[in-house]
């Protein structure tokens, strides 16, 4: 599925209430034309004139909102000469210094459009260095992402993922950087970027987290921020295999991944002939793995652990902003008992229909960034060879 950055697409009812909001500094002079006309000459409603060019300069450009001071000028001298109201001079000064200020206020605003319209352009060059599309289909693995950003206008954040197809198998990674901002984005780039040139190199999945551990700390040491040394991430690193239908996990102190048994994938079943029943289970570590930029404070080795997959498996891999997401009444989203409801949904609208239920659940107020990945072997991905004749050698398996 794409990769989403903010909620929704916005409605056709919310297009129109922007225009409408758009055409509101005319809609207000009009108004107060026509109160003007139909009010007593006592309460000389013109005063109130000011306000149009001043609502103006919120959303108009610096020409727009003087040629609507001028009307509105032309107006109250129009209302005056009519109804002879009072004070005119009064009024015609305090518009003219509305306006200008107006004015200045629309250069103002569009200058600070222009610049934050420049961060996006970087943000959105940073997202393509640390989120790449990650596609659909590789080496024999379907995969599918998610992320969302915590505020409606983000671009990207600390969580991270990357997979990419080598020759020990397809090798998937997602994490979750400690902390927010800048500093959060650089250590995500250094350890994608890591990841992408060590998995070609590296054939143990734990050495490779060693590597990816060693990156980030070399990172680290030529940042400047005085808080440098103390970013790490959580991560789980995977190695599948297709045609063994095996999966390495190796867990940096994150989030569990969840197996979702059987499906609509294919025939249930882990082995030969050995059938299971539907379900959903955590895979918790074997033994606890330090986060990246920890191993040398805390210690501990990187335990590699593997297990088989059955026809119709899936891998849900999720960060913390997935378990953390709350309801208003504080309570925490229920991702395993969501989870295994969801035993029969295709490996394609999983996600999607997890991003539904956790805007649902929070009331679209997601407090944090949220990551997710599904991976599953793909139906025929890696056919065993057809019996060989009596007298006919097999043909090897590369």
């Amino acid at each position: 599925m794409t990769i989403p950055h903010r909620r929704g697409r916005p409605r056709a009812s919310g297009t129109r209430q922007s225009r409408l909001a758009w055409w509101s500094p005319a809609l207000l002079t009009l108004l107060i034309g026509v109160l003007a006309v139909l009010t007593p000459q006592d309460f000389a409603v013109s005063r109130l004139l000011p306000a149009a060019p001043a609502l103006a300069a919120s959303m108009w450009s610096v020409s727009a909102t003087l040629l609507l001071g001028v009307l509105t000028l032309a107006a109250m001298f129009a209302i005056q000469i009519a109804f002879a109201e009072p004070a005119t001079a009064f009024t015609a000064f305090a518009l003219a210094a509305v306006t200008a200020a107006a004015a200045y206020a629309a250069h103002v605003r569009l200058q600070r459009e222009r610049t934050l319209s420049q961060v996006r352009s970087v943000a959105d060059a940073a997202q393509a260095v640390v989120l790449r599309p990650v596609p659909h289909r590789l080496g024999g693995v379907g995969i599918e992402t998610l992320y969302l950003a915590a505020a409606e206008e983000a671009r990207i954040g600390g969580d991270f993922f990357e997979a990419v197809d080598t020759p020990y198998g397809v090798r998937v990674l997602l994490g979750d950087v400690r902390g927010k901002g800048l500093s959060a984005v650089g250590v995500a780039s250094a350890i994608t970027n890591g990841f992408r040139e060590a998995a070609y190199d590296v054939p143990d999945l734990g050495r490779l987290a060693r590597r990816l551990d060693t990156s980030i700390r070399r990172y680290s040491d030529t940042v400047t921020a005085p808080d440098a040394g103390e970013g790490f991430a959580t991560a789980v690193l995977a190695e599948v295999r297709p045609c063994r239908r095996e999966v390495s996990l190796v867990n940096c102190g994150h989030p569990p991944p969840i197996l979702l048994s059987g499906g609509p994938d294919g025939a249930t079943g882990t082995g030969a002939g050995a059938a299971t029943r539907p379900g959903s289970r955590v895979l918790d570590p074997s033994a606890p793995s330090p986060p990246l930029n920890m191993a040398a404070l805390i210690g501990g080795e990187y335990t590699v652990d593997t297990l088989r997959l059955g026809p119709g498996d899936r891998l849900l891999f999720y960060t913390d902003g997935v378990t953390e997401t709350r309801d208003v009444a504080g309570g925490f989203f229920p991702l395993q008992e969501w989870v295994a409801r969801q035993t029969a949904v295709p490996a394609p609208r999983l996600l999607e229909l997890l991003h539904r239920q956790l805007v649902r659940f929070s009331g679209g107020a997601l407090d944090d960034d949220i990551a997710a990945l599904v991976v599953h072997c793909e139906a025929g991905a890696c056919e065993e060879p057809a019996a060989a004749p009596s007298g006919a050698s097999p043909v090897p398996d590369p």
